[in-house]
């Protein structure tokens, strides 16, 4: 008898339909699993086998051939355990053929007959979806994330038996989420325990963190230990704009693929990556024999943050240039080519030299230390970084709460003062929804993408600020990639302001946030 039970596998980040085919003749006893499956696929035949014995059933003592189609790409991960059991049933009159119609289904079998959770569910789904299935059977624990393809009816599966109305177990009910997050725009206050409140001084560094979350430009902060450089990257994510449904839907796929989710069925936060500085590059971009997402994947649509950023291997921060001009990485590896989304805003901090106190009676490297040093960052590495800020140390008054001790904020800034993550929010939000009007009809989303066309069309110089920017032009020996990152900065200080045009003022803020690159390489 030939049965085909509809299951699923991913690659990248996209799901795609696996058809269980399922044979079983008369002839020598065996059990045969054939479409390139991995070692993790091939094991199933003795879960299967144990799982259906142990549930009450007769496993066919027959000749049992099971094919995975397609059969030219590789199969990997125990999700096929439930489809390829649930075709064997079939084949034994255990259950009527018309359960596989229309349905999917996906899981891990243990030897007693439970059902255990698989990653990539989501994904998986979204394809099934779209070839038309009108129901899944998943494990009970991955429910909730498989709820959130709409059109679809999700059984939870707990154990074998459930498949079976007669076996003496209740038959299954299609699952109802009744605690449906909201959209993530609809969340009230603060999801984050830390503010930038809590932050006493640094109103310049929190300035330039204000116009990378508006502008989505990289940051990289330099300064001494103790000057509050982590502490502030970690209050990044709450001056980020909300996720959408759809960004949420394409974080929680990478997770899902990844085995992170956890207990939680979508992702309703921005991404904060803070891989250790021991990270290889395979661990940043991702890979494997079958590749999976890195950090730089895990970070889309948010955050990743490189703390002392010269203590990296040379080659783990050269792999970050094209996923930050592109956007996504290709990984091939003998298992696959997969495209993974890296859309991420790169934070970095560090200090000016190995003890970190440079200029001061404390430092006691040597010039060739220094050099050897800052040579771990390249040329095209700080290029495709847009705003470097310097981290002085915290004077006294301003930890003592006497905010106005501190220095004086740029021209077009508002007046220091002890903010909230949620006022800097607002205008981050501001400036966001300006940017998505700009480019409605754009492939990008916000300033730092902009090409050179772009910027030549939305980044239009009045008489008083071309007339400055190309004097510091001249006087700086600037490059073209340093003219367009300026003009995009100052587009986004403006946004922040709500100038409909770039003035003098954001010029002179922008090319503030230029000039550590030549201080220090």
């Amino acid at each position: 008898m030939f049965v085909k039970v509809s299951s699923g596998a991913v690659m990248g980040v996209d799901g795609y339909i696996v058809d269980v085919e399922v044979d079983v003749a008369s002839g020598l006893p065996g059990f045969d699993v054939v479409g390139l499956p991995d070692s993790a696929v091939k094991e199933s035949r003795e879960r299967v086998r144990a799982a259906i014995r142990n549930a009450g059933f007769a496993f066919p003592i027959k000749r049992i051939t099971v094919n995975l189609a397609p059969a030219d790409t590789r199969k990997s991960g125990p999700a096929f355990d439930l489809p390829i059991a649930v075709g064997l049933l079939i084949c034994s009159g255990v259950l009527k053929e018309d359960i596989a119609e229309n349905a999917f289904f996906a899981g891990e079998l243990s030897l007693d007959g439970a059902v255990r959770p698989v990653s990539g569910i989501l994904p998986m789904l979204l394809a099934a979806r779209g070839a038309g299935a009108m129901k899944c059977f998943v494990p009970s624990e991955n429910a909730r994330e498989a709820s959130l393809v709409t059109g679809m009816a999700v059984y939870p599966i707990t154990h074998l038996k459930e498949l079976v109305p007669d076996s003496g177990t209740s038959s299954i009910t299609p699952f109802i989420n009744e605690a449906q997050t909201p959209a993530p725009s609809a969340r009230d206050g603060n999801p984050y325990d830390v503010d930038f409140a809590d932050v006493a001084g640094q109103n310049h560094v929190k300035r330039a963190l204000e116009i990378a979350a508006a502008g989505g430009h990289n940051l990289v902060m330099i300064g001494p230990p103790g000057a509050g450089k982590t502490m502030l990257a970690r209050r990044m994510p709450t001056i980020l704009p909300d996720l959408s449904f759809d960004e949420s839907i394409e974080i929680t796929k990478i997770y899902s693929i990844a085995g992170l989710l956890g207990e939680r069925h979508l992702i309703t936060e921005r991404p904060f990556r803070t891989p250790h500085h021991t990270a290889s590059y395979i661990s940043l971009t991702g890979g494997g024999r079958v590749p999976a997402p890195g950090e730089i994947s895990l970070a889309h649509n948010g955050v990743l943050f490189l703390d002392e950023l010269p203590e990296f291997q040379k080659k783990a921060l050269e792999t970050l240039r094209q996923p930050m001009e592109d956007g996504q990485i290709t990984i091939a590896r003998a298992g696959g080519v997969c495209t993974y989304p890296s859309v991420f805003l790169l934070l970095a901090a560090m200090n000016p030299c190995p003890c970190g106190y440079q200029g001061t009676e404390r430092c006691k490297c040597t010039d060739a230390e220094i050099a050897r040093y800052l040579d771990k960052i390249s040329g095209p590495l700080l290029d495709r970084i847009d705003i470097m800020v310097e981290a002085v140390p915290v004077s006294y008054g301003e930890l003592a709460g006497n905010e106005n001790a501190g220095g004086k904020y740029p021209p077009s800034a508002p007046p220091p003062s002890a903010e909230t993550s949620a006022e800097i929010k607002a205008r981050v939000e501001q400036a966001r929804e300006r940017q998505s009007h700009r480019f409605a009809s754009a492939p990008v989303r916000f300033n730092a993408k902009m090409s050179a066309a772009m910027v030549k069309k939305h980044c239009k110089l009045n008489r008083e600020s071309g007339d400055l920017l190309k004097q510091v032009f001249e006087s700086m020996n600037m490059s073209a990639r340093a003219y367009h990152k300026i003009l995009k900065i100052a587009r986004t200080i403006a946004d922040l302001a709500g100038a409909p045009d770039i003035d003098a003022a954001h010029i002179a803020e922008a090319v503030s946030y230029r000039g550590l690159d030549r201080k220090y390489w």
